[in-house]
């Protein structure tokens, strides 16, 4: 292409001051920087388009013929310019959420993402820990929010707030009630627990070091709701974060079983590719959920 925008500028500056002078201080532009721009326009096309009458610069019939069109090419990059800048605007995210931190955290943060500005959209993906991580390397997700840990070459996790897991039963289970649960107990029981490739699995492994090839698991569930029905049923004591925890425990329908002498202490990450560009998006995504700790 042998014109440039700026080039265009200038000259439809220049058309509708008819002064050199006036035209580049529109343009915040110097006199002689504006005079190069219009020269080297019409040298690359050996072409004339103004006729200078006295001090004014008056297009002729050639710059009168081009003048609409390059106003309307003028108008079009306007445009491109305008939908390159929305990432400055906070707009579409695409978030993964491993299962616990999808049904009871990202919901809330989600809805008040998107009433903060009209247009902005969430697709939100609810799946495991090795998922989420997959999808956030291959940038099908814009991040994630996950319960385990991973240590992908290209992903950098952040750490965004603690959680703990809890163990409990039913409340007609034998041992409800009880003050704690020893090693011993842990060994007796019919475990309902999380699949493999969940955060909330990974953690309550290294929980159970020196006890794990032991552990009578039971039932192995993808859906946090299907493993308190199995434990309200009696089929079993399940681990779960406390988060998933609260109102089943308020209502009565699972109880706590604590065991102090085992570490359910986790943290909570966000998950973003290195190569990414962190939009005003991301950016407020990340910052409504650091809010909604102090909440």
């Amino acid at each position: 292409m042998k014109y440039s925008l700026r080039q265009l500028e200038v000259f439809l500056a220049t058309a509708y001051h008819e002064n050199l002078t006036r035209a580049a201080s529109s343009l915040a532009m110097s006199q002689s920087a504006a005079s190069s721009a219009l020269k080297d326009l019409e040298s690359q096309f050996d072409v004339q388009l103004f006729d200078r009458v006295g001090k004014r610069l008056q297009l002729n019939e050639l710059g009168q013929s081009i003048r609409p069109r390059a106003q309307a090419l003028m108008e079009q990059a306007k445009g491109l310019e305008t939908a390159l800048a929305r990432h400055q605007d906070v707009g579409h995210l695409k978030v993964g959420a491993t299962l616990s931190i999808g049904n009871y955290l990202a919901v809330e943060i989600m809805a008040r993402y998107m009433g903060e500005q009209d247009g902005a959209r969430v697709e939100l993906e609810v799946a495991n820990t090795e998922t989420i991580v997959r999808k956030v390397a291959n940038f099908e997700l814009d991040i994630g929010l996950i319960e385990g840990e991973t240590r992908h070459p290209e992903l950098d996790l952040v750490h965004w707030r603690d959680d703990e897991l809890m163990v409990f039963c039913a409340p007609d289970h034998p041992w409800a009630g009880r003050p704690w649960l020893s090693d011993e107990e842990l060994l007796e029981a019919q475990w309902i627990v999380r699949e493999q490739g969940s955060g909330t699995r990974q953690h309550f492994e290294w929980a159970m070091q020196g006890l794990l090839p032991h552990l009578g698991i039971k039932l192995e569930l993808q859906h946090t709701e299907a493993i308190k029905r199995a434990v309200e049923a009696g089929l079993g004591i399940g681990c779960l974060s406390e988060i998933t925890l609260v109102d089943a425990f308020k209502r009565g329908s699972l109880v706590p079983l604590p065991v102090p002498q085992r570490n359910f202490h986790r943290r909570f990450y966000f998950a973003l590719h290195r190569q990414k560009f962190r939009s005003a998006g991301i950016v407020r995504w990340l910052e409504l959920c650091r809010s909604s700790l102090s909440e």
